[in-house]
């Protein structure tokens, strides 16, 4: 069944024509139903307007400094800073409004009038404006249509594919599937329901509900989708991220398995080492069979994934992880060709030995799971050009460098970690759970310069919410909450580096970048840090501080661990940036908002440049939409030099710009290598090499082209289409947490 709403995107070239082309009618005679007395033209003059019409019919006192407001939001994005013009320009406005008045109903005009008049007057006065508050005009249109068809109420007026993205995801219905809630009550409810813990603690909880809510609601900072989702609810389950261990023998399996299901539905993502578990054609005694090996087992897992949709409203998540020392690695590094385990990343944990034995070409024993015989001999060499090739042609397996994350977890004497979460930012003991938020670094812009004083106000509150989070969150598993709260562990990351980077007119391919990069997350780890001490000393430190590092550094310590960077997903979506650290992926493109509607979206930053420096056209960014970059098109060098996109960085800088955040960032990071299609076997080995050389945790890569499956496609000389979804990073779209 088709959606049945019409959605036009017209040329602003054609909107200036319709404008122009429009004509007052000062001879009509209006009638005022209620006392049937006409009120003609000549008696409409000489009165003043006093009231608005609002696209609800209902009538409202008008208020000319609204159309201040507006001009000067239109100003302020072009670095117009003069309220004396604003009011200037206002003043015509209202002017031409009243030589007007006779046309409209009962002498009241309403909205859609008076914005015509505004774009009349701002395209005689100033025309870099006019297109900006033109544009905005525009998108504010195509999203009450949607608004509308969807019945949603936008309180806070929200970008047109984040309203999309919260009807899909977030917003509560009831049981017909009618919407029950506006973008502000769900924050309200989300910000209730984690700040209502402070009274367990003996603190009022209703000034946190407003820190909260408000850092919410200005898009500061957001929580992981299952917190926007079930916070407040009935369901309760808060958790982005979840690592199951699986045990050899088919009951440990098939138990790990619902246990699976039942996260999945609930909305969080799973991780799994498979390793444990013997390999294809080893004996079984208990029936004197053989085992059919773990490859088979994660396709099992992979089906059941299929079939459940996470909270109900997306589709599952998971990463697979074998050691690279199981006698099945081979069968594993290959078991995604084709178009196998659609719903796993898969990784190999490759030791520090397997990478030296590699590098020298020398034989690696592999012994079996159960007795530790020698099943086979390898060359380590072979093996790592087997990974590379799957790589390069399917996107898998990733690499886990498994020694560098138990070097640097803070729990080493807890136990080992043997997996991650499905995006492999979060490294995960047995039974573990995650809660991921992410600081929106476009609102620490304040004058072109970083506020360091908001961002460190941010991180606390942040770190705040998510220690919240923990003892608010219904868990799915009683040993999962036993071991969350032993640890306490909280992910706070950022999301619109690329964005931040636009805005400071800093090239994401420079050292600048890389500077920035590494000063922005020491920061917030520090001030996260310190946050945590803080929250000790008040609450207690983690049960289980006394085994851990920190008990050497800090007298008191709340969470195990503080920092990640996630890939964001569709919370960027929501909170209008780019997603986590990567760079962007298109400056203009085309968004599937709805069945066959398809919405253009232009990185914001990059819109006002062009505007306010007149090169902003329709038929120019029709032509960026093409291939998502500027490179090629007749512009100005610096604007080439600035808005740079994924496939325009080397690879090389890719991993830097991942090894530079991952040095202070106590869990891991989420980034996606994106490679062109051209690029060689070479590429990808010289980025696994780089990465583990650099100490990253973990590294992925993703040539274009080398998934059929993917969620955008360039070069087909038509415009870029993309899902509501997909925010950035590695274009499967596997990774929407």
């Amino acid at each position: 069944m088709g959606y049945k709403i019409s959605i036009e995107e017209p040329d602003l070239n054609h909107l200036i024509l319709q404008r122009k082309r429009a004509i007052f009618c000062p001879e009509i005679k209006l009638i005022k139903a209620s006392t049937q007395v006409f009120i003609t033209k000549q008696r409409l003059e000489h009165m003043t307007i006093t009231h608005v019409r609002k696209r609800t019919g209902e009538l409202v006192a008008f208020n000319a400094e609204k159309i201040t407001v507006a001009v000067q939001k239109a100003m302020l994005a072009l670095d117009m800073k003069n309220r004396k013009k604003a009011e200037f320009l206002t003043k015509e406005i209202v002017d031409s409004l009243q030589d007007k008045k006779s046309t409209f109903l009962d002498g009241i005009p309403d909205i859609e009038q008076i914005q015509e008049i505004v774009e009349d007057i701002l395209e005689q006065r100033e025309e870099r404006v006019y297109k900006a508050y033109s544009l905005y005009r525009r998108s504010r249109g195509i999203a009450r249509e949607i608004k509308q068809y969807f019945k949603i109420r936008d309180d806070l007026k929200l970008e047109v594919n984040a309203l999309k993205v919260l009807e899909e995801r977030y917003l509560l219905r009831d049981e017909a599937g009618n919407i029950i809630e506006t973008p502000t009550q769900m924050f309200r409810r989300v910000a209730k329901a984690i700040a209502a813990v402070d009274n367990k603690y003996g603190t009022n909880s209703k000034r946190t509900e407003e820190d909260f809510f408000s850092a919410m609601c200005n898009l500061e900072f957001l929580p992981n989708s299952p917190t926007i989702m079930n916070a407040g609810t009935e369901l309760g389950q808060l958790s982005a991220c979840f690592v199951l261990p699986i045990e050899d023998g088919l009951e440990g399996i098939f138990t790990t398995l619902k246990n699976m299901a039942l996260i999945q539905q609930s909305g969080g993502g799973t991780g799994f080492s498979f390793s444990r578990l013997r390999e294809k054609g080893a004996i079984v005694k208990s029936t004197k069979g053989v085992a059919s090996g773990p490859i088979s087992f994660i396709r099992i897992y992979d089906s059941t994934t299929d079939v459940i949709k996470q909270g109900g409203k997306r589709r599952g998540a998971n990463i697979g992880i074998l050691s690279c020392l199981h006698p099945d690695i081979a069968e594993f590094v290959t078991a995604k060709s084709g178009k196998r385990l659609t719903n796993f990343n898969i990784s190999v944990a490759a030791t520090d030995v397997f990478m030296r034995k590699a590098l020298r070409g020398e034989t690696l024993t592999l012994r079996s799971i159960n007795g530790g015989k020698i099943v086979r001999k390898i060359n380590a060499a072979a093996l790592f050009d087997m990974i590379v090739k799957n790589a390069w042609a399917t996107g898998d397996p990733g690499l886990l460098f498994i020694d560098e994350i138990n070097r640097r977890h803070p729990l080493k004497n807890v136990g080992e970690i043997e997996a991650t979460n499905p995006c492999g930012e979060v490294p995960l003991l047995a039974y573990e759970s995650c809660n991921l938020g992410s600081i929106n670094l476009v609102k620490i812009v304040k004058n072109g310069k970083i506020d360091w004083k908001k961002l460190r106000m941010t991180t606390r509150l942040a770190v705040h919410f998510l220690d919240n989070v923990i003892d608010a969150n219904n868990y799915p598993l009683k040993e999962t909450e036993k071991i969350t709260k032993a640890h306490r562990k909280i992910g706070l990351g950022v999301m619109g580096f690329a964005d931040l980077l636009f805005l400071l007119k800093m090239p994401y391919d420079r050292k600048e970048a890389l500077r920035l990069g590494e000063r922005l997350i020491t920061f917030i780890a520090k001030e996260a840090q310190e946050k945590s001490v803080e929250l000790g000393k008040q609450r207690g430190s983690f049960i289980n501080f006394e085994y851990s590092n920190w008990q050497k550094k800090y007298p008191a310590m709340r969470n195990a661990t503080c920092i990640t960077i996630a890939p964001t997903g569709t919370i960027s979506i929501v909170a209008g940036c780019s997603s986590g650290i990567e760079p962007v992926f298109a400056l203009a493109f085309l968004r599937r908002v709805m069945e066959g509607k398809q919405l253009p979206e232009i990185n914001e930053t990059f819109k006002r440049e062009l505007i306010r420096r007149g090169l902003y056209s329709d038929e120019l960014i029709r032509k960026i939409s093409k291939t998502g970059n500027i490179q090629d098109i007749k512009l100005p060098a610096d604007l080439k030099k600035i808005f740079v996109t994924s496939l325009d960085i080397s690879p090389e800088f890719h991993v830097r710009m991942q090894a530079a955040f991952q040095r202070h960032v106590d869990n891991a990071v989420s980034k996606t290598v994106n490679l062109p299609k051209d690029s060689t076997m070479q590429d990808v080995r010289n980025i696994y090499l780089l990465a583990w050389k650099l100490k990253c945790k973990g590294i992925t890569v993703y040539r274009y082209g080398s998934k059929p499956e993917q969620v955008l496609y360039l070069g087909t000389g038509k415009p870029i289409v993309i899902t509501t979804d997909y925010a950035g990073g590695c274009p499967t779209g596997l990774c929407p947490l």
